[in-house]
């Protein structure tokens, strides 16, 4: 894929997802039409997540038909060319009225996390960002916050019904007694974009899936973090646990985690 076509797919669809915000939003202004059900416990499901998917995907299909697309909800097949779409990301937040949730959208060409556009529409922030090309957040260039010292490091610890309740509980003990100030937002992929952005210095998950990571994962890379190579083995297809930090805290927190 040349240049210049990868650059018409960060336009292109830096305009979608900014579309898709709008159409997300009106929902969120709405509660009684949000329709919500569960998928599983605290896994949750809402009229929007559906309309704003259907929406990307249907244009996605229009200017790119030789790229493959997988959603959250409507699955889809790999390719070296495929868009990896979260509809809403922090669908819990989204249900109850809180703001902390996004929309994500990945491009990875020959399997390497390549473009990656995420937008939290009710924050009022655009995430952009393509390989070589450096981060922005609403148009400006962002960089991880260079903390060097883990008694000083702000981490997220995202939670996963897939994995024991033990395991995440002994994750925030030894994060804890390393000296880390500890938060959750309810959103994966919000977590790695202030990473980012330098608002927090690290986030991990035991297990996360591909779709709220994606899009994430560039964007945390060319704002000059470290990430463990997520998309090794089945990750996909199937998920695998998540490591981002600012540079200097990957060794320490890799042992604190377990995440190479």
């Amino acid at each position: 894929m040349t240049p210049a076509e990868l650059l018409l797919r960060r336009y292109a669809v830096q305009g979608l997802v900014a579309e898709a915000g709008r159409i997300a939003l009106d929902y969120f202004s709405r509660k009684e039409s949000l329709g919500v059900t569960m998928k599983g416990a605290q896994d949750w499901l809402t009229v929007a997540d559906g309309a704003v998917e259907d929406f990307l995907r249907a244009r996605l299909a229009a200017l790119f038909p030789g790229d493959t697309v997988i959603g959250e909800e409507g699955g889809g097949d790999p390719s070296n060319a495929v868009w990896i779409i979260d509809p809403i990301d922090g669908t819990a937040n989204f249900a109850r009225g809180d703001r902390n949730w996004c929309i994500s959208v990945g491009f990875l060409l020959d399997y390497k996390p390549t473009i990656g556009i995420v937008a939290a529409p009710a924050l009022d922030e655009l995430y952009v960002a393509q390989r070589g090309q450096g981060a922005t957040l609403n148009g400006q260039k962002i960089a991880v916050s260079g903390t060097d010292d883990i008694r000083r490091a702000s981490i997220e610890l995202g939670w996963s019904a897939r994995t024991p309740p033990q395991r995440y509980l002994e994750l925030i003990g030894r994060a804890n007694a390393a000296g880390c100030s500890i938060k959750r937002s309810g959103s994966g992929t919000l977590g790695l974009c202030n990473v980012a952005n330098g608002r927090t210095d690290a986030y991990a998950e035991p297990h996360i899936n591909a779709w709220d990571v994606a899009a994430a994962i560039v964007i945390v890379d060319e704002a000059g973090g470290w990430v463990n190579d997520f998309f090794a083995g089945d990750g996909i297809s199937k998920g695998n646990p998540i490591l981002c930090c600012t540079p200097a805290l990957a060794s320490q927190l890799s042992d604190i985690t377990g995440i190479a």
